[in-house]
């Protein structure tokens, strides 16, 4: 985008219930003085009458989660739209093909949202290898502590963790993994030898990374090839007594065949994500002590939000001047990308 000779009119669309928690009132004041923007509009739905006369000279929208998919009918509503600053994570199932092929400039906060994923992550692997949560339910069951026999696998020293997909959130984690002593393995079949070297990782085929791995973590886009790129037989490969967190997409996984992993006691699993979402009232995983379940909170919460709030008001600050955006989601990445 040119820079703008007046502020670049602006709405937000998304669930008003995120508002306060993306752009707390400094931020938010910020963001006043950049763009032409009624922080007090919301947009649910493009349609709307009532949200006409805003849409009808927009220039950006700042989109976040519980905004309705872009298409062509924003477009009609909003034929000035240059850019969509959304801020949050993927913008796959957000923005149409309408949008892509008007050329509107997107950028996500995609990157923000790594950060709490890969913190939440390293101290599942943690957590994990000190058998954290095998430990606590023995002490629950018992109130009598270990017995040094009964630690003897226990530990973080030298300890196998892969890491499927070095995505931001897995570049993340394998920068986070760098002072600890374990050994890190990774699988990426777009990362060169040398950039997993430069990452602090020995590349590994899929199948040679399970079979080594004590602790395996996912961190690979929900694309066509990669559903339940964890069947049965590649379960099969990693070693018993082995974890598996999943803090990506429970599409990445064969439930039906995790589950029966998980009800023999071979595997442990730390999941923030599943398939379906949630996990139907009656699943055997909200019960098994080998499972550590979470409802999908890795990611951005709380306090968190506001890191992509600020995001968004840099990117906004960025295109007002003219300059590129940082973060731009590019139409051509969304085969590989989350």
């Amino acid at each position: 985008m040119p820079p703008s000779a007046q502020p670049p009119r602006t709405v937000f669309a998304m669930d008003p219930v995120h508002l306060p928690l993306l752009f707390p009132p400094p931020l938010m004041a910020r963001l006043r003085r950049t763009a032409g923007i009624d922080t007090a509009l919301v947009v649910r739905d493009f349609a709307d009458p009532a949200v006409a006369d805003a849409l009808a000279p927009a220039e950006v929208l700042i989109t976040g989660w519980g905004c309705p998919r872009l298409d062509a009918g924003v477009l009609a509503a909003a034929p000035k739209l240059r850019a969509v600053l959304h801020a949050a994570g993927s913008v796959r199932s957000l923005v149409g093909e309408a949008l892509w092929e008007h050329g509107v400039t997107v950028s996500s906060a995609v990157a923000g949202n790594a950060v709490p994923v890969a913190e939440y992550t390293l101290a599942m692997i943690l957590l994990a290898g000190k058998d954290a949560f095998g430990h606590r339910e023995r002490y629950r069951r018992t109130h009598t502590p270990p017995a040094p026999s009964d630690t003897a696998a226990t530990g973080n020293l030298r300890r196998r963790v892969g890491v499927v997909g070095a995505s931001r959130v897995g570049r993340r984690l394998l920068e986070l993994l760098r002072p600890f002593d374990l050994t890190v393995l990774l699988y990426d079949p777009y990362v060169s030898p040398a950039e997993a070297a430069a990452l602090g990782a020995e590349p590994l085929p899929l199948e040679d990374l399970l079979r080594r791995s004590d602790i395996v973590s996912l961190h690979a886009p929900d694309i066509p090839e990669t559903r339940h790129m964890l069947d049965g037989a590649r379960l099969a490969l990693i070693r018993d007594g082995g974890v598996l967190i999943n803090t990506a997409r429970g599409a990445l996984v064969d439930h039906e065949a995790l589950t029966r992993e998980l009800v023999s006691g071979r595997l442990s699993a730390v999941l923030d994500v599943t398939e379906p979402e949630p996990l139907p009232a009656g699943s055997l995983l909200y019960g098994l002590p080998n499972v550590f379940l979470t409802p999908h909170i890795a990611g951005s919460l709380g306090n968190e939000l506001e890191r992509l709030g600020t995001i968004v008001v840099e990117e906004l600050e960025r295109l007002a001047a003219g300059l590129p955006p940082l973060h731009e989601v590019r139409h051509t990445d969304l085969s590989r990308v989350a």
